[in-house]
């Protein structure tokens, strides 16, 4: 049965949300940019949002649950940023061929895994020709036992799901980290698609 992320962010029950943006992310950030039109699926409450709408990008958060945009709505912008009601699995209109980056974080893990070809295409129905996917996969995950999410992803089935469409431009082991993912447990990845 899938998660109720609605009444998830409604009873806050939100252990994902640390209340600060992605420190893989705030790391990547120090020595590389994000420039143009972002898209951040699965944002939740916006905090990886708003840190890339701080470093100067355009970005659109994107959710399934209204009370996850109540909350990102709720903080004060820090840039050029939006948020959007709307399932990724089925891109809303105006959304396609429409980002330069799709920053990935939260969203794959916690999708039931046989949804992540769905995933795919709709990330490449997001980007522009040239885009690209800035991606923070968990690829192991404490005490998994199979329930989830999150639900970890191979490094192998990184390559397996995303070779066709994406080249695969740098990959490397976050050394910032959220204090209960220990350094190893996440591969940042940047991915390009040539259209």
């Amino acid at each position: 049965m899938p998660k109720d992320w609605e009444a998830a962010y409604k009873n806050g029950e939100t252990p994902w949300d640390k209340g600060y943006a992605s420190p893989p992310l705030a790391e990547y950030l120090t020595r590389a940019g994000v420039e143009g039109r972002v898209l951040v699926p699965g944002c939740g409450a916006g905090h990886d949002v708003r840190l890339l709408a701080g470093a100067g990008a355009e970005v659109l958060g994107l959710d399934i649950a209204p009370a996850a945009l109540s909350q990102a709505n709720a903080f004060a912008k820090a840039g050029n940023e939006a948020y959007l009601l709307g399932d990724f699995l089925n891109l809303p209109v105006g959304l396609h061929d429409g980002f330069d980056f799709v920053f990935e974080h939260t969203c794959l893990c916690a999708l039931d895994p046989e949804l992540r070809p769905a995933y795919v295409r709709s990330v490449v129905d997001a980007l522009k020709p040239g885009g690209h996917l800035l991606a923070v996969f968990f690829n192991k995950v404490s005490n998994y036992s199979g329930g989830g999410p999150p639900h970890p992803i191979a490094l192998s089935e990184i390559d397996d799901l995303f070779a066709e469409h994406f080249a695969f431009i740098e990959r490397c082991v976050p050394q910032q980290t959220y204090p209960e993912r220990p350094v190893g447990s996440e591969q940042l990845c940047l991915l390009q698609y040539p259209g």
